[in-house]
Order: structure tokens, then C-alpha cells, then sequence
């Protein structure tokens, strides 16, 4: 039976029927906004379910994580009433690494694993962390969202709205930039790599490694754009996770 009111999963059980959950989890700072309309255009038999991290939106006032273990090991407890269907992940930039662990979490626990993983905007997790942004001076990592873009202009230029946003971007880089890999066997699921053409951080070198952590079929699908290609492109990158998925529905059946 789903559990109601999961802080975790805001959207956990909104349509009945669906024979397949997506995953999301978000880029640093992010929070459920950038996955809410990818239920109306994703397959019916897909329901979408954003995860919601501590630190943001309604989870405002609750610290957010700072190192990948506790995130992982607090992921499994919430996913759990989520785990009755077959289900997928996808994960953007830290999002990516947080959604690869928790695969490898499951597995461990002999839990049911992910039957496909979307990692985007990553690069694969046994390459170095070369950036320190976490424990930047305030204006230097304000220099490095704009040169991202992916915070609005309106934002990084209000500070009181900045206050309440940098605690957890740097909480979410640190999560990324203390990150320690450990070699474990490949997971069994398939996995697909997403970036953007124009992202100096993740382009085709950093991601094509990431089959080196499956054993199964591994994509690489690159987009127009630059790190956030996932918003600027996403009539691009839906029908990508739309075929992947309806590809595994249809294998099951």
C-alpha cells in the first residue's frame, strides 16, 4: 500500500494505473519544479514522481544534505512505498550521481532495482571531481550560476532571495565535490547518458565512461545546448526517455 503524505514524493500515486514510476532526482539547488510537466508529456503508463531533497520548496526550513551516504541511505527508507512497481531513475548533474548510488543502494539490500537508469549532465562517477565550488566566497559562486545558467538572472541579483538559496547550492555541491567512489560490479540495468553539446563540464569525454557501470545496454545521447540542455531542449530529450521506457514495458509484456 503507498504511503500518503511522503514529504520525499509530493506526487507519489497520482495516477492510477501507471505500470512504471519515474524517479527524478534534481540538479544542485533544484527542486520538483523542472520534472512537474513531464507527467502530462511523458506515456500515460508513466507516472512521474520528483523527488523532493530537504532544503527546498516545502522543504525549506530542513537543512539540506551535505555528503552522499546519509542522502543515499535516507533515499532508500523514502523510496520504499514507491518500489511496488517497476521503476526507473533519472538524475541531473548531482542528480545523476545521487540516483546511480541509490541503484547501487538497492542492489545491495537486494531490493528491486531500477529496470533502466538515466544519468545526465555527469560525468561518470569513477572520473576525478576537479571543481571546489562548494566552499566558494558568495560572489565567486554567484559568478560560476551565472556562468552556468541555470538560476535566473532575478534571482542571483536579490539578495535576500540568494540567502535563502546558497545554503543548500553549496550543501548540493559539497554533496557532489566530497563524493569518494567505490568500485563495486556494474549494475545490471540498462543506462542511458545525457548531455549537452555546449556543456564544458560534461560533454562526450566525461560521460562515455559511464559504461564501464552497467552490464546491461548502454546509450549515449547527446543534446544542443549546455549544461541545463534538459529545460532548454526538453522536446528533444523527453521522446528519448519516453522510448527508453516504453522499450521496457514492452520487453516486459
Amino acid at each position: 500500500m503507498k504511503e500518503r503524505g511522503n514529504a520525499w514524493l509530493p506526487a507519489l500515486g497520482r495516477r492510477p494505473g501507471a505500470r512504471l514510476r519515474l524517479f527524478c532526482f534534481p540538479y544542485g539547488g533544484g527542486g520538483t519544479t523542472p520534472f512537474r510537466e513531464w507527467q502530462a508529456l511523458l506515456p500515460a503508463v508513466v507516472e512521474v514522481c520528483p523527488v523532493l531533497l530537504p532544503g527546498r520548496e516545502a522543504r525549506i526550513g530542513e537543512p539540506a544534505f551535505d555528503r552522499l551516504p546519509p542522502l543515499v541511505a535516507a533515499l532508500d527508507d523514502a523510496l520504499a512505498p514507491g518500489l511496488d512497481l517497476p521503476h526507473a531513475f533519472f538524475g541531473h548533474s548531482v542528480g545523476a550521481l545521487i540516483a546511480f548510488e541509490l541503484a547501487r543502494a538497492l542492489r545491495r539490500r537486494g531490493a528491486l532495482p531500477p529496470v533502466h537508469l538515466f544519468v545526465s549532465g555527469h560525468p561518470a562517477p569513477q572520473l576525478p571531481e576537479l571543481e571546489r565550488r562548494h566552499d566558494l566566497p558568495e560572489d565567486e559562486l554567484i559568478a560560476e550560476l551565472r556562468r552556468f545558467q541555470g538560476t535566473p538572472e532575478e534571482v542571483l541579483d536579490n539578495p535576500e532571495l540568494m540567502r535563502l538559496v546558497l545554503p543548500t547550492l553549496r550543501r548540493d555541491f559539497a554533496v557532489a565535490e566530497t563524493y569518494e567512489h567505490v568500485p563495486e560490479p556494474p549494475l545490471d540495468c540498462p543506462l542511458t547518458a545525457f548531455g549537452g553539446l555546449a556543456d564544458p563540464r560534461a560533454g562526450r569525454s566525461a560521460l562515455l565512461p559511464w559504461q564501464e557501470q552497467t552490464h546491461a545496454a548502454f546509450k549515449l545521447r547527446m543534446f544542443p545546448g549546455g549544461h541545463f540542455f534538459l529545460e532548454s531542449h526538453r522536446e528533444l530529450v523527453l521522446p528519448a526517455i519516453a522510448g527508453e521506457l516504453l522499450s521496457v514495458l514492452e520487453t516486459a509484456r
